[in-house]
């Protein structure tokens, strides 16, 4: 599995129409492209940071959209007022403890490492920040996404409801902070974020 993620900082006040726009416009067209297997959206409303997120059967069928998405994320960037930042992940751990329903939020790490440690983040990721994570109150599911050339990775975790978030911060960055030492990872940012839209059918990679 493979997915695309579009970054775009908006305008706060943009972020509403831009939520309507990807789902009632650009969701129904990428959903339609053969490959796709699914769409979501991340805001966080105070900064303006929205993530849009499509997951692909297949590296081919990724790179096949490319162009027939590019108006549309074009226009959503213009309604949005920033400007895309487009990266191309490899879908390596998803787990769902159950699906996500309205008023879930998602905290997003971003990390570096180099590249011919991808392999061992990913594992020390399936077998101890995993279960780890699992144990959060509130916990929904949770991925990693690499970038194996570029040696970069991100995690999400999804909570049930921004109060569960926030009350599991404090454990998140304890399990941050050991993990990157295990693992030989520097973390680059931490994100959380309103989960706007989910429609990611992406299958059980635990």
């Amino acid at each position: 599995m493979h997915a695309r993620s579009t970054t775009i900082r908006a305008h706060p006040e943009s972020i509403d129409a831009g939520i309507a726009h990807v789902r009632d416009e650009v969701m129904p067209m990428v959903l339609g492209m053969e490959g796709c297997t699914g769409m979501s959206m991340l805001v966080d409303r105070r900064s303006g940071h929205c993530i849009v997120t499509t997951a692909w059967q297949s590296m081919e069928a990724m790179q096949d959209s490319a162009d027939g998405v590019r108006s549309a994320r074009e226009r959503a960037a213009e309604m949005l007022g920033g400007r895309p930042q487009v990266d191309e992940w490899e879908v390596a751990v998803m787990h769902r403890d159950h699906t996500s329903t309205p008023g879930a939020c998602v905290r997003v790490t971003w990390v570096r490492m180099q590249p011919d440690q991808v392999e061992h983040g990913i594992d020390v990721y399936r077998m101890a920040i995993l279960p780890a994570t699992q144990e959060f109150e509130g916990f929904c599911s949770a991925s990693l996404m690499v970038d194996r050339t570029g040696g970069y990775a991100v995690s999400s975790v999804t909570f049930d409801s921004r109060e569960a978030m926030e009350r599991s911060r404090a454990r998140g960055e304890e399990l941050r902070e050991h993990s990157a030492g295990e693992a030989g990872i520097e973390i680059m940012e931490v994100g959380e974020f309103e989960l706007a839209m989910a429609h990611l059918r992406v299958p059980e990679m635990a």
